[in-house]
């Protein structure tokens, strides 16, 4: 490889390197024979350079001509501008090519499964199962740029804050108190098993107890979670922990380090970033992640309810529900048949209807029998445009509010103008708890170790579900992309919050007694939040899909592709691990 050692990475090369003898090693990206001429574009990590072969040289022209897509070759030549009237605009090399002398092909490649380019040209399967091939793409190559440089931005960062970085154990201690844990079984102690993080967090605050003060880390979680859309079964995140903090410090140090990450994009992050509560959140947006780059609100108008003479509301109302409005800016010209898809689709959510209301001709048009002058009441309340759609749902609150939250975000998008615009904010005052119906008990919001309030500590025995926490979620563009708190750091008061959420004095030893010890010891108060780091870069990079930013993704329903993981073991290893399987597991092919 000595004589093929490259000169220049194909993307950098400019108008300013002509005549210059360059090498270049890269693959083969498109081929045009125009006869007594071959152009071929060559692309490497850093963009493509088109490739002159000429009739000059009518041995190495034949050879080019045997090239294949996805060859992997070096060519030594001369770069060389081009004439004005065939520079190619699109490219950055587009001023220059590169007129070969030489030619080595180092591997020739099989027919590829799809052509490599952008946007891509194959499923999404397929991409995975071949993803190597799918990681050329220009777009994939900038994306693994953007993330490297993501995580050493944030590095240097917390660097420069006085935070150590310490690595904390991936083989750990099952204490399952969110999704389900990825279980290890051990050889050496049989019956026993290790699980996979979820998270640091009982490692990040136990380094508080160490006095280490000052903790990040960019690390690997595992969480066996149920199938959903753009969730993985191994995420990465930036995880932060802090002595001696209070909230404020919290917020102002996130978004400093947020607003630098942005700057890799060009972008200037506004700060300090706009605060909500999850009480506000909930009323205003349906959400408690809303995308403030929608403008549109939602209305409660159960007041009006009384003076609308309107029995199915009256009667929604009297047994404990909301009226809950929303305005589509645009949406007078919504078709009988679109509403009625619109009505189906939230009875499908769970609401027993939708009723609607828009202008016509001097008076309104609705789907609820009301006086002009009442529709006109709700029309004015609701604040409606001459062009809008007013949509209303009746029912128990949080359903009511979450429908017509889904709702702003399927009618009511964001002005096209504001794509590359950031809109991040705090959501803060969470409920310490919350009732899950399937386990018939109080459940964590966040985490078990969040601490509640002081002003609603006499409320921990008496009214828990209208306890708040210290906890606080980071939203930009709809997207939660980080959640933290403020600890308990007293025994006394941890033991408290687990015995409110129903675990036993031996349950709480199994699992969590290491722990509880720990804060026996002088344990600081401290804080901290774990930000998505998948997420970040997928909105750096202006994708929809966190998929497409993690170099190697599982499918939503948790396969690899590429490798044929999860597949069956032998025999032999679940003997000597002392394991027996109750169901016969899939042949490989139905895993496939």
């Amino acid at each position: 490889m000595t004589a093929w050692q490259r000169t220049h990475y194909c993307g950098h090369l400019r108008a300013q390197d002509e005549g210059r003898e360059v090498v270049l090693c890269g693959w083969v990206q498109r081929q045009r024979d125009l006869g007594n001429l071959l152009f071929i574009d060559l692309r490497d990590r850093e963009g493509v350079v088109q490739l002159v072969f000429s009739s000059a040289n009518s041995p190495l022209l034949e050879e080019a001509r045997r090239l294949g897509l996805e060859d992997c070759l070096g060519v030594r030549g001369k770069v060389r501008r081009r004439a004005p009237h065939l520079c190619n605009p699109r490219l950055a090399t587009g001023e220059i090519e590169v007129e070969v002398e030489e030619l080595v092909v180092f591997n020739r490649a099989a027919t590829p499964p799809f052509v490599v380019i952008d946007p891509p040209q194959a499923s999404e399967e397929l991409r995975y199962r071949y993803r190597y091939l799918d990681l050329r793409r220009p777009s994939m190559q900038r994306h693994l740029r953007l993330r490297h440089e993501a995580a050493l931005t944030i590095r240097n960062f917390f660097h420069r804050q006085g935070f150590l970085e310490v690595e904390t154990p991936f083989l750990t201690k099952s204490t399952p108190e969110g999704a389900r844990d990825y279980l290890v079984p051990s050889r050496i102690y049989r019956g026993r098993f290790f699980a996979l993080p979820q998270s640091p967090q009982l490692f990040k605050q136990i380094l508080m107890v160490a006095g280490v003060e000052r903790y990040f880390q960019i690390v690997r979680c595992f969480r066996d979670e149920d199938l959903r859309a753009d969730r993985q079964p191994e995420f990465t995140q930036i995880d932060v922990e802090m002595s001696f903090v209070d909230q404020e410090q919290i917020f102002s140090l996130i978004e400093e380090m947020m607003a630098e990450v942005w700057t890799l994009i060009g972008i200037d992050l506004k700060t300090p970033f706009p605060r909500l509560s999850y009480k506000e959140a909930w009323a205003r947006y349906g959400t408690d992640k809303p995308d403030l780059r929608i403008n549109t609100t939602l209305e409660d108008l159960t007041h009006l309810v009384p003076r609308l003479g309107s029995q199915v509301l009256q009667r929604a109302v009297e047994a404990g529900g909301r009226v809950i409005g929303l305005c589509v800016p645009g949406g007078q010209a919504f078709s009988r048949s679109q509403l009625s898809q619109l009505t189906r689709r939230v009875q499908d959510w769970g609401a027993k209807g939708l009723i609607w209301v828009k202008k016509k001709d001097n008076g309104w048009q609705a789907s609820l029998p009301l006086p002009q002058e009442n529709i006109a009441l709700l029309w004015q309340t609701a604040k409606a445009e001459e062009d809008s759609l007013l949509l209303l749902v009746a029912g128990p609150e949080k359903q009511a509010r979450e429908i017509m939250g889904r709702l702003r975000l399927e009618l009511c998008p964001p002005d096209p103008k504001l794509k590359d615009t950031f809109r991040c904010l705090w959501i803060t005052d969470f409920p310490l708890f919350e009732w899950s119906e399937e386990e018939n008990r109080l459940v964590s919001m966040h985490h078990p170790f969040t601490a509640p309030r002081e002003e609603d500590l006499e409320l921990l025995s008496d009214d828990a579900l209208k306890v708040r926490a210290k906890a606080y979620d980071l939203v930009c563009n709809g997207y939660e992309i980080g959640g933290g708190s403020i600890r308990i750091h007293r025994q006394d008061l941890q033991e408290k919050i687990f015995d409110l959420l129903g675990l036993s004095p031996a349950e709480v030893e199994q699992k969590f007694g290491f722990f509880l010890e720990a804060l026996r010891y002088g344990t600081p108060p401290h804080g901290g939040i774990a930000l998505g780091f998948d997420r970040i870069v997928m909105l750096l990079a202006g994708e929809s899909s966190i998929r497409e930013v993690i170099p190697f993704p599982k499918t939503t329903s948790s396969l690899c592709l590429l490798t044929g993981a999860p597949s069956p073991v032998r025999p032999e290893q679940l003997r000597e691990l002392g394991l027996i399987l109750a169901d016969k597991p899939p042949d490989e092919d139905e895993e496939a």
